[in-house]
């Protein structure tokens, strides 16, 4: 039902782009965001932004990658600017019908996931 597009392999100091699209069953969506696995470690948060356009950031990311929305269409993008070999790993986009507010990080709150897209940052 969220289906993710973009990623890939980018150069560090460079950028790459990903889309997310919630289709087919999912009515009212609030909050929207992206959350990533690298190799060895747990999912974690990397942006989110709420239906008013608020957004959250992990600090890794914060000045670097900017999240985005449109809400007539459903669709989330994570803008992922001077790219770190440490941004590698796998990048879930999420939604709920939730107003998340601060609790954006706690990963038990989000309620549709994408399948994963997968971002290799070469040094």
């Amino acid at each position: 039902q969220l289906q993710a597009s973009g990623g890939g392999v980018g150069q560090a100091g460079g950028f790459l782009r990903l889309s997310c699209v919630a289709k087919g069953s999912i009515f009212r969506i609030n909050d929207m965001g992206w959350y990533r696995r690298a190799p060895g470690k747990e999912r974690e948060l990397v942006a989110s932004v709420a239906r008013s356009g608020a957004a959250n950031y992990a600090d890794s990311v914060k000045g670097r990658f900017t999240i985005s929305r449109d809400n007539a269409g459903n669709t989330v993008y994570l803008e992922m600017n001077r790219l770190k070999p440490e941004d590698t790993a796998v990048y879930y986009c999420t939604a709920t019908w939730k107003r998340l507010s601060h609790r954006v990080d706690d990963i038990n709150l989000w309620d549709y996931w994408g399948q994963g897209t997968q971002v290799t940052v070469s040094s």
